[in-house]
């Protein structure tokens, strides 16, 4: 299949070399951020530069391209903060059925292949971010919700006005996240499918099976000491509900992820962590809504995150906010949530308070 999508290439791109530069497009984003909160023990306030994205998009043939860069300060697993994100390229000849070889999104939620600068939030819901890819329990590295593999997708039956009430994705990939070789030789099999039965509605469900390779495991010694044993491969097997509205400036979206298989100690970590069970699930629910259109926008989430599936690890952020668009190109958004975390010792200090403060920009 790659050797006969890599010959359609080459032959769209003998085709089309003379004039490549017509369907050539440089685009991209900056996310200007501050943030405070009153937790106890580790209050912070600080300006902080989220995020740069530099995107080129091509067109050769039948062909799309996508090469996209991102810059940040958030130091950490992910280093360096200068990485690429997406380069892939994808046959797009027919609705019905299209063919992604490269970098790129998971099929996996609705939330995940939204742009963090449309996401409409500070952040995308915890339960994405961790059973997502983003920076995901079994200690991949934080990866956007990105993988290196072949996808398969396509928009079917259309009706009276051609607007197509199916869609199917399904993809096979590494499973180890951005930039990184597979390392169990087990590929991830992530795929989607959701019906559209009124303009702006979806309502769909995603399928998960896969394994991150390598990890290891601590074992205690004798003397109180330990060591690192290997442990094999660490299966991901989840799935996610999902339903949305969005039109004219509506939206509303709500989704469940379950999760099993083993944690890791942390994000970027090669170490299972026993003690937190093999089970993980979350969800989120919001909407934003126009207040002047174009111009206003007001909203309001829930989202809950348990990392071991009980209600004394979970994390659960109540949120409303606002964003404004000064122009089509630049907006503010600030919220405030409230925050119940019960993965805190101390039941005193289960409650604190949170403020983000953004200026977005395109270009």
């Amino acid at each position: 299949m790659i050797c006969v999508l890599a010959l359609g290439f080459a032959n769209a791109y003998a085709q089309e070399t003379k004039k490549w530069y017509d369907n050539f497009k440089i685009s991209g984003y900056g996310m200007l951020q501050y943030q405070a909160d009153d937790k106890e023990g580790s209050e912070h306030n600080e300006f902080n530069l989220r995020l740069l994205r530099l995107i080129f998009d091509g067109k050769i043939g039948d062909f799309d391209w996508r090469a996209q860069i991102q810059g940040t300060n958030a130091k950490g697993p992910a280093e360096p903060t200068v990485q690429l994100v997406d380069l892939y390229t994808e046959w797009v000849k027919h609705k019905e059925f299209r063919i992604r070889v490269g970098q790129f999104k998971r099929a996996f939620t609705f939330e995940n292949p939204t742009h963090p600068i449309t996401q409409g939030w500070y952040s995308y819901a915890d339960v994405i971010n961790r059973l997502s890819g983003f920076g995901d329990r079994v200690g991949e590295k934080s990866s956007g919700g990105r993988d290196i593999g072949i996808q398969f997708q396509g928009d079917l039956f259309p009706n009276a006005n051609g607007r197509r009430l199916f869609h199917y994705q399904i993809g096979v990939y590494n499973g180890e996240g951005i930039n990184m070789k597979d390392r169990d030789e087990r590929k991830d099999i992530i795929g989607g499918i959701w019906v559209m039965p009124i303009d702006g509605v979806r309502i769909g469900a995603f399928g998960w099976k896969g394994s991150r390779g390598s990890m290891k495991i601590r074992e205690e010694l004798p003397n109180g000491g330990t060591i690192l044993q290997d442990y094999g491969s660490a299966s991901r097997n989840r799935y996610c509900l999902s339903a949305e509205y969005d039109k004219n400036e509506f939206t509303f979206r709500t989704e469940y992820v379950h999760s099993q298989g083993v944690a890791a100690e942390g994000i970027g970590s090669d170490v299972v962590d026993l003690s937190k069970g093999d089970k993980a699930d979350g969800w989120y629910v919001f909407g934003i809504v126009p207040v002047v259109k174009s111009k206003l926008h007001a909203k309001a989430r829930y989202q809950c995150y348990r990392p071991s599936k009980n209600w004394d690890t979970s994390k659960s952020m109540y949120e409303v906010g606002a964003n404004y668009f000064i122009s089509k190109n630049l907006e503010i958004t600030a919220e405030y949530a409230r925050v119940n975390d019960r993965s805190i010792a101390n039941p005193d200090n289960h409650n604190y308070n949170f403020v983000d403060v953004e200026l977005d920009f395109r270009f």
